[in-house]
């Protein structure tokens, strides 16, 4: 057992790469390694992550893991600096920092408009949005090629997110601008700390004109819930509710969608079996989800005591990456076949990339919706789509923490 983060030349810790770039190469030598590894992130801080699926299951949902940055030992001494690129995930007061009580307050205000019955009363305008995208996805092909990414992928998922929260459709692109560069880790002080700032501009005009009209939103109900009764939602939770949610609710299912197509190009076989009804569209969504996560590493939750996971002390304070698209390909969960994409693993099939326990994705319902209604809308109208250059020439994420990649050129017909 090992009583210490690194014992050995081979326990030594792993870099974490602020560029971003592919991760299961470095993922499954990692995991070779054991299920919990130490890492340094960005500006030389010491963390931890954990890879292993039955570890991460674990540590998701222990009792003595908490989200909130008071834990985070090395913050609290005055050891990271304002600029450094992943604060905003630490500090951002909402549902992702909060425990006990304030997470349970927190989400309760959110609830109710990410059910699954909510959801599906959602369907018919997803599906008519996705239809729309899809035309002009067709407008924008230049010699049959267009990014799929840019002008399908993307403006799905915001466009529901903002609609759900009430955000006008003129901020939606600068949204997404900032909240590439919030969840970059390739980035320098400056930038990070100009990207906050303009992003809680943005986001309180918003607040400001829902406060002034308020209409059918979510961001009108949580501006009533906070005036019905003060404690019930500070104004940062506010800003920070809505960075959350605006992050959450478009980057993961961006890259959800841009994997699947890939996958799916990449292996024309599944393709082929969901078209012959030996799978379904929801089969080619869990198996992306499992396979090529959409979040790589997810910064951070803190043990709140010296804590042994798979035999590795993860000592007290130290901030641990949750190892979502490494867990996905852990032979000793998924079997020797991990590394293959297979749709036809159903019930089998127990990825963890939207989260376990307290924090499970409360948008989970809302991106499966998306995605398999983009997906079989996608490949209806555009059955022999397929990638306009190799797979190794796309270029990938600047970022550890999202997993795709930039652009997604697709040859829409033959």
């Amino acid at each position: 057992m090992n009583t210490s983060p690194v014992n050995s030349a081979a326990d030594r810790p792993h870099r974490m790469d602020p560029a971003g770039g592919c991760p299961h190469a470095a993922n499954a030598r990692l995991l070779a390694r054991g299920a919990v590894t130490p890492v340094v992130l960005p500006g030389e801080v010491a963390g931890m992550a954990v890879l292993g699926h039955d570890a991460l299951r674990e540590f998701l949902a222990h009792p003595d893991v908490a989200k909130n940055a008071q834990h985070f030992a090395a913050l609290q001494a005055g050891g990271i600096p304002d600029g450094w690129p992943l604060k905003t995930f630490a500090t951002v007061q909402g549902m992702t920092t909060a425990d006990g009580a304030d997470h349970r307050r927190l989400r309760s205000l959110m609830s109710k408009a990410f059910t699954a019955r909510r959801v599906e009363e959602l369907r018919p305008r997803i599906e008519a949005l996705t239809s729309s995208l899809l035309d002009g996805l067709d407008e924008s092909a230049a010699d049959g090629v267009a990014d799929l990414r840019t002008h399908f992928a993307l403006p799905l998922p915001m466009g529901v997110i903002c609609e759900l929260l009430g955000v006008d459709p003129g901020h939606h692109d600068r949204l997404h601008h900032l909240s590439n560069r919030i969840v970059a880790t390739d980035i320098g002080p400056a930038e990070a700390m100009a990207a906050n700032r303009e992003m809680v501009e943005v986001l309180g005009a918003v607040v400001a004109a829902r406060t002034e009209g308020p209409g059918d939103d979510l961001t009108s109900a949580l501006i009533a819930a906070r005036e019905e009764n003060g404690d019930r939602l500070g104004p940062y939770e506010l800003i920070g509710t809505l960075m959350l949610m605006i992050i959450a609710g478009h980057e993961t299912t961006l890259n959800l969608i841009t994997n699947a197509v890939r996958a799916l190009c990449a292996h024309r076989d599944q393709l082929d079996l969901v078209r012959s009804g030996g799978a379904t569209w929801a089969d080619v969504v869990e198996e992306t989800l499992r396979w090529d996560s959409p979040v790589s590493y997810f910064p951070f939750r803190y043990p709140t005591r010296d804590l042994t996971l798979d035999g590795t002390v993860i000592p007290k304070g130290t901030p641990v990456l949750a190892g979502y698209s490494a867990a996905g390909r852990d032979t000793k969960a998924h079997g020797p076949g991990a590394a293959h994409f297979d749709i036809t693993r159903g019930s089998e099939n127990r990825h963890l990339s939207l989260g376990h326990g307290a924090h499970y994705c409360m948008g989970a319902p809302l991106a499966r919706t998306e995605a398999t209604v983009a997906l079989a809308q996608l490949f209806t109208r555009f059955p022999d789509l397929d990638l306009a250059v190799p797979e190794s020439e796309l270029p990938r994420h600047a970022s550890f923490v999202g997993n795709s990649v930039q652009r997604l050129p697709v040859r829409l017909r033959r």
